[in-house]
């Protein structure tokens, strides 16, 4: 806990949503179940196990204090949520949540709920892939893509701020899709994007027609009874890539289960579509550093060979 009241103790005030501290990545031993998380104006505290009233109180008193500081004045908002053996607990522990809640990252919008469910409208360690859609777009003329399991849409505002022509986002979630159309609203950026609330699997024929792209952003749970499980369902994936993209067309897979590292994508690659070109694994952002880089968040490129020379 004090490598968590340390943190809090040197914060600055947030002007974008972003991760203060992050126990899960190992490098804090005692306090791999934390997490602090800054939705402008709520602080988030997220915890894999149950804390006691007296751990809660510690935390309070060290945000309170902090807050102070760095915003005297001005009320602290801060929210609680356990998830641990399947149930998720949240609580609001200070202040009130702003409704609607928007915070900003990298000169985008986005509407976040922290005080219901486990994913929150924007996630927090895609930073930087948004990062490198945003500006893979702008340097890709009337750049057209395709966004799989596209959730809240954040990857689609990303690319249509770089300049991308035109964006088609996937996700069986019509609550998602809802969510990701009132987020390009936000950032007055309809008309550029369309929305399929459909079942990735049993759309194929719609998506291929809709392409090719330039870039196709498979961004899919790693776990997700009913809809994916990234062991048996990121081959079928891989197998479409190479009719969707465009020759040079760059495709963007992301995964985060800790117990696959990136030999996994890799090896599934090099089996479902072996003429794809590796190029990079993408950084993550600093907050999210991890003992292990192998269990953290993977995001890979790879670009689809030229046509060939006449």
């Amino acid at each position: 806990m004090q490598a968590l009241l340390d943190a809090i103790a040197q914060a600055e005030k947030p002007a974008e949503a972003i991760r203060l501290f992050h126990g899960r990545g190992g490098l804090y031993p005692g306090c791999e179940h934390l997490a602090l998380d800054a939705y402008p104006p709520v602080w988030l505290l997220t915890s894999f196990k149950p804390l006691d009233d007296a751990e809660l109180a510690q935390v309070g008193q060290a945000l309170t204090a902090r807050w102070q500081q760095i915003a005297p004045g001005e009320p602290l908002n801060w929210v609680y949520q356990c998830r641990f053996e399947g149930r998720t607990d949240t609580r609001l522990m200070a202040g009130s949540v702003p409704e609607p809640h928007l915070v900003s990252e990298q000169g985008a919008r986005y509407l976040v709920h922290v005080l219901k469910g486990q994913n929150h409208g924007l996630f927090l360690d895609m930073a930087e892939g948004r990062a490198w859609v945003r500006a893979h777009a702008a340097s890709q003329p009337r750049l057209k893509v395709l966004n799989l399991f596209a959730y809240s849409c954040a990857f689609s505002i990303a690319a249509l701020q770089g300049g991308a022509r035109q964006v088609v986002n996937v996700d069986m979630s019509a609550g998602a899709i809802s969510l990701g159309q009132q987020n390009h609203a936000l950032n007055e950026l309809q008309g550029k994007a369309s929305f399929l609330a459909h079942d990735i699997f049993k759309t194929w024929g719609k998506i291929t027609r809709g392409g090719p792209y330039g870039l196709v952003v498979v961004d899919p749970p790693s776990y997700q009874k009913g809809s994916f499980v990234a062991t048996k369902d990121y081959l079928k994936l891989m197998r479409r890539l190479p009719d969707l993209l465009i020759p040079g067309g760059h495709a963007l897979l992301c995964l985060n289960a800790p117990e696959l590292s990136p030999a996994f994508l890799q090896q599934q690659m090099a089996e479902a579509a072996p003429e794809l070109i590796f190029e990079q694994r993408l950084p993550n952002p600093a907050a999210f550093a991890d003992v292990s880089p192998d269990r953290a968040l993977k995001v890979l490129v790879y670009r689809a060979p030229d046509l060939p020379s006449p």
